[in-house]
């Protein structure tokens, strides 16, 4: 990247630099440990490594019932340490996701740079950080102390930079002993995004975007333009893109106003934005509405207003922007490295279409992409940093990876799913045979019902991946509509993922490789598509929508895509073997598969959150374990119950 030049050969902890050797305490034969920690900013998580084994992580919403929760994340942290069998005592350190004072010095930096501007943001700012952040360490000494008593001179804290813990989410768990490392994201401390590379136990900084140039914001501030809602509504606009007409001249121009007035991109992958146009850096909004109306021709879409083409169409062209950008950053470090693999993480390596069109561009042999990708993945991240770069420890490279498919979080026993409904005094099926309760769910979802899904481990991540899921039949042409506008109560526009057996999944799809945290787009395969009118772009969105596009139309985005989950034997035995009972009845081999919530609720954790959530929509039947439930037979939901109040819109 041009205008950044190269950085010094390794950055870690500022620990690191004042110590002459590297210090290794062990907690006897338990093995070494390692908890970390992301909070404050959004989506607050925790994780725990032992002896280099990611053995739990979770999200703080999953527990607190609460989207996007960037609370200090106790329930998290008190799982990891009962998962993990440790008192804080035991631990060899405790990590935070990024150093603090040097986001506080990017955050005085910029306020000085832009003066006068952002006076009322800096007034809103700097206490807080007065009040809280400057005294972080404290304040997570204290919180720690509220979950367990502990001896506060042993317990050791390090502070891994931003970036670094998204780099180590990515590289230290692939399959990869030598890989590229791209990070994309809004800004850390002051990096929007990072080239390195990886080798071993070493991770060593290439290059970095600085802020307030960012791929990541610039996204951002689409998506709050187009009426979503910041760090939340990124994945609405990616899904809403492909309604944009891809020959209009409309995209072509709204691409050319972009290009020309808001970013310039480079061909090494650097950019620079135009601040005139923001206002994140200084303001309390993420752009200057009237100058982006002056460029667009349109105002500002309020949240819930109709969608329209020109919003279609202004979508499609950020995408392609972001699509770009990614590809030239990637093009850039495989110059830098000449690796035949690629890592990536940060909250851009969730832009499956764009990480889809990177796959198929053939740059790489192969691209492993950290489930967890964003903040909450920070926290996993930097415990490996710690355990591989500060403890100097040895890395075992895993295949297919080490994230035991992103099953990390808390699993729920037999008693406990009775328990739940003894308390509701809901009627179940019991089934002492899985294989027996695998053909009645297959059965169900081929009569067209919405099952819901509760097994094993949560994941960890912003995906369901078929322990909190809701499942549908693919080839049902109701399913898309039924599930958003009944179960998931969401805009009608947004796309379902398929579930695949990973051995058929190139009969539906153009994928010719696993994709098992549904992080890649993938045509659907020609030979399932059916035609369209020839006036399919020129219909209206809705219309566009409830055509028929192919044999699996619950899965078919409108442009022929899908964002596919491969299904495999060794990761997730249960609903691998659901997906075969399914084939077997059927014929096909996959599933509509969405996150097991309504729209403004995290994914479900617990049973008792799963029998709510399944009582409140329209939901067919709930399985839980070996335990199937009918809706039919349940008592009465109360009609006092005001959910719909509880969870704010995202």
């Amino acid at each position: 990247m041009s205008d950044l030049g190269d950085m010094c050969n390794f950055f870690f902890y500022s620990c690191i630099i004042a110590k002459t050797h590297l210090s290794v305490h062990l907690s006897g034969e338990a093995g070494q440990s390692v908890l970390a920690i992301s909070a404050f900013y959004h989506d607050s998580a925790a994780a725990m490594v032992v002896d280099g084994e990611v053995v739990a992580a979770a999200q703080e919403e999953r527990f607190s019932r609460k989207k996007h929760d960037s609370s200090f994340p106790a329930q998290a942290v008190r799982y990891c340490l009962e998962e993990a069998g440790r008192t804080i005592d035991e631990l060899d350190a405790v990590v935070f996701y990024d150093k603090p004072l040097l986001k506080l010095e990017r955050l005085l930096e910029t306020y000085y740079h832009f003066a006068p501007r952002g006076v009322r943001s800096f007034a809103m700012a700097i206490p807080v950080w007065l009040r809280e952040k400057m005294y972080l360490k404290r304040i997570l000494r204290q919180e720690l102390a509220a979950i367990m008593p502990f001896d506060r001179r042993r317990l050791k804290l390090l502070f891994p930079e931003h970036h670094l813990s998204h780099a180590a989410s990515a590289f230290y768990p692939s399959p990869f002993e030598r890989a590229a490392i791209l990070t994309i994201d809004g800004v850390g401390e002051w990096a929007t995004a990072s080239l390195a590379l990886g080798w071993g136990r070493e991770i060593q900084l290439l290059r970095e975007l600085h802020f307030p140039h960012s791929l990541g914001l610039l996204y951002s501030a689409f998506t709050y333009f187009l009426g979503f809602k910041v760090n939340s509504g990124e994945y609405k606009l990616m899904g809403l893109a492909p309604y944009g007409h891809p020959l209009s001249e409309r995209v072509a121009h709204y691409r050319q106003l972009i290009e020309q007035h808001l970013i310039d991109l480079r061909p090494d992958g650097s950019l620079w934005l135009d601040q005139r146009y923001f206002r994140y850096a200084t303001g309390l909004r993420m752009v200057d509405e009237r100058r982006w109306a002056q460029l667009f021709g349109f105002r500002r879409r309020r949240p819930e207003e109709p969608l329209e083409q020109h919003h279609c169409d202004l979508a499609m062209a950020i995408q392609q922007v972001t699509e770009e950008a990614v590809l030239r950053m990637a093009r850039t470090l495989k110059e830098l490295t000449n690796a035949d693999y690629l890592c990536m993480a940060g909250g851009v390596a969730l832009n499956c279409v764009a990480n889809g069109k990177l796959k198929r561009s053939g740059l790489y042999k192969d691209i492993f992409i950290q489930p967890a990708a964003g903040d909450a993945g920070g926290a996993l991240g930097a415990a490996l940093a710690a355990h591989h770069l500060y403890f100097a420890r040895p890395r075992r490279c895993q295949q297919p990876d080490s994230m035991r498919g992103a099953y990390l979080g808390p699993s729920f026993c037999d008693e406990e799913i009775e328990r739940v409904a003894r308390r509701y005094r809901a009627p179940y099926q019991h089934f002492d045979i899985f294989d027996t309760l695998a053909h009645e769910v297959a059965q169900l979802l081929a009569q067209g019902h919405a099952v819901g899904w509760f097994q094993g481990r949560m994941e960890f991540g912003p995906r369901a991946l078929g322990n909190r899921s809701i499942l549908g039949d693919a080839r049902n042409e109701e399913m898309q509509r039924k599930l958003n506008l009944k179960i998931k109560y969401r805009e009608s526009f947004r796309p379902f993922a398929p579930s695949v057996l990973a051995e058929v999944a190139d009969q539906y799809f153009e994928l010719d490789r696993p994709s098992p945290y549904m992080l890649l787009v993938a045509p659907v395969a020609e030979a399932r598509r059916k035609p369209v009118p020839d006036n399919y772009y020129e219909l209206p969105l809705m219309e566009r929508l409830y055509i028929t596009r192919s044999d699996i139309p619950a899965v078919t985005h409108i442009d022929f895509s899908a964002r596919v989950q491969t299904v495999h034997a060794d990761t997730n035995p249960r609903y691998y073997r659901l997906l075969q009972a399914f084939q077997e009845l059927t014929g096909y081999g996959v599933l509509v598969n969405t996150s097991f919530n309504v729209r403004g609720e995290p994914i479900v954790c617990t049973p008792e959150d799963a029998y709510r959530c399944f009582m409140r929509t329209e939901m067919d039947y709930l399985v839980m374990g070996n335990y199937l439930f009918d809706k039919r037979q349940q008592p009465e939901w109360d009609r006092t119950d005001k959910w719909q109040e509880e969870f704010e819109l995202d």
